[in-house]
């Protein structure tokens, strides 16, 4: 086949696929006006009521099921039913602690379609976080499944002081007929949503959400990425994340569906993502890396044929991890912005330039107002929370012209690219001089000893704060000394000022289970009585 054949032939294929891509991004951005969470999932079950919806990733492709978008909103519609005669109403608080399945899933779409304040808890938590989140929420239901991973969660909720109606919600949800239901909610600023942070502090706080404001991130997140309806994604990290209802949205609008998996882990979780086809993977920068370190395996063969695009946010990508998935995976990286108060800020698009996608975290939608103050990063729009469920922390929490105040530094390139240079917390302020701790990790990452690294700072009577380097080393790697590391980055150029004082070589670096952000809080309570 000659040139022109090829090029004849690619432009009668592409022409048709931009339309249907033009046709479907249309349609989202209709649907994104919906009201709420649930006339969202009406309209869509009503577009593609037989288009699959969501995957559950079995042992096997034996043990794999599937739901429709119809079967999706009938069945959330039923449980709904059910929950209403065990007396759960508009307004009811119900908390939930369950893994990413399909019944998860129903289940917080059919409290949804009632209208309850739900409060989903990440399956990590245990006594103390969980006793805390249904205190705060007032629970009336809580819903767990059973023994799962072999822990008894059932057992746990009896144990804890504060009483609510248990509910063992793993396979089994109750069911009944939808004619006596009352209608669905019609406002979607109410807030019907308690999201709890996701563990980078010691104390997780109650983050209030509303529909509408759910809908706002989840389109923040879709139209950026330029989805189709013929991707596949992939939801691995807890649904009880507040990235479940961000990703829910995103399949809504566009109609797509997701795999669901309860555990991920490589390369156990390889054979669903390939039987499947996923095309759209991520989650966090600590996903990229070891669907990188996969691949390393086996370079001659690619990881995950069908996949096209690794996207994700919650924690720093250093741009040199951003250039390695790009050769070594095959796939476009696109990574953002956002946190459990406002679900999506900013976030790159698979046509940005590689140095936008390499060195910012892209850009915000029009509805998305961002502020920069003395150097710190501040919000306001529909996708911000409502506040905390402790008055006195939403009243810390937003300036006196609405803005959310993130505690996050960065600045507005021209561009409209949002470049993040670091947390407050995480300026180490060393004889009055302060220093980036992200400055020092994106330098370190490219030592090829280094597989994972957090740059801390440690109380010191002389200096006021040292520069600490916490680091994870990949196996049959030379151990890191002080000295190679000083003398590594001084080469590449950082300030002698900035360079560490202290050298901590770790098996892995303290993680939580949602996006496996980093937990620097544990590594400065370790390391400080050293």
């Amino acid at each position: 086949m000659d040139d022109a054949t090829a090029t004849a032939r690619e432009r009668a294929t592409s022409a048709p696929r931009a339309a249907a891509t033009a046709t479907a991004a249309a349609t989202a951005h209709e649907l994104a006006a919906s009201a709420t969470l649930w006339e969202l999932v009406d309209r869509r079950a009503g577009l593609t009521p037989d288009a699959p919806a969501l995957l559950q990733a079995g042992a096997s492709a034996e043990e794999d099921r599937r739901l429709t978008f119809g079967g999706l909103r009938d069945r959330a519609e039923r449980v709904a039913a059910g929950l209403y005669e065990l007396g759960v109403r508009p307004g009811t608080p119900f908390a939930w602690q369950l893994p990413t399945r399909i019944e998860t899933v129903v289940l917080s779409l059919a409290l949804a379609r009632l209208g309850a304040v739900q409060s989903p808890v990440i399956p990590v938590y245990r006594d103390r976080e969980v006793g805390f989140a249904l205190r705060t929420a007032e629970a009336e239901f809580f819903a767990v499944p059973g023994t799962w991973r072999g822990f008894d969660y059932a057992e746990m909720a009896r144990r804890l002081p504060y009483p609510p109606r248990i509910l063992e919600a793993y396979d089994a949800l109750p069911e009944a007929g939808p004619r006596l239901l009352p209608p669905p909610p019609a406002s979607g600023t109410d807030v019907r949503w308690i999201y709890w942070t996701s563990g980078t502090t010691s104390d997780p706080k109650g983050v209030l959400h509303t529909d509408r404001s759910l809908i706002a991130g989840g389109s923040c997140l879709a139209h950026a990425l330029r989805l189709r309806p013929t991707d596949v994604g992939s939801i691995a990290f807890p649904y009880a994340h507040i990235g479940g209802p961000d990703y829910l949205v995103m399949m809504l609008l566009y109609g797509f569906p997701a795999v669901l998996l309860e555990q991920f882990a490589l390369p156990a979780s390889l054979d669903a993502y390939r039987r499947h086809g996923v095309t759209v993977a991520g989650g966090s920068t600590a996903f990229y890396s070891m669907f990188l370190a996969e691949q390393r395996k086996d370079p001659s063969r690619r990881l995950i044929p069908s996949l096209r695009l690794l996207a994700g946010g919650g924690a720093p990508k250093p741009p040199e991890l951003y250039h390695e998935v790009v050769a070594e995976l095959g796939c476009r990286l696109t990574h953002g912005y956002g946190m459990t108060e406002a679900p999506m800020i900013t976030m790159g698009s698979p046509d940005d330039t590689d140095e936008q996608l390499a060195h910012t975290e892209g850009r915000p939608p029009a509805a998305m107002e961002i502020r920069i103050a003395d150097g710190e990063v501040r919000l306001r729009g529909e996708a911000v929370c409502r506040g905390y469920t402790d008055p006195v922390q939403t009243a810390a929490a937003f300036d006196a012209d609405g803005f959310f105040i993130t505690g996050d530094l960065g600045h507005v390139r021209e561009d409209g690219h949002l470049v993040l240079t670091g947390r407050l917390k995480d300026v180490i302020i060393r004889k009055g001089e302060n220093i980036s701790a992200k400055e020092i990790e994106e330098l370190l990452y490219q030592h090829p000893a280094v597989g994972d690294v957090a740059v801390i700072g440690l109380p010191d009577p002389a200096r006021g704060e040292r520069v600490c380097a916490v680091v994870e080393q990949p196996r049959n790697t030379e151990p890191l000394t002080l000295e190679a590391v000083t003398t590594y980055l001084g080469d590449h150029g950082l300030s002698v000022h900035k360079l560490p004082e202290q050298l901590e070589i770790v098996d892995a670096l303290p993680r939580n289970e949602a996006l496996r952000k980093v937990l620097k809080y544990r590594l400065r309570d370790r390391f400080s009585a050293m």
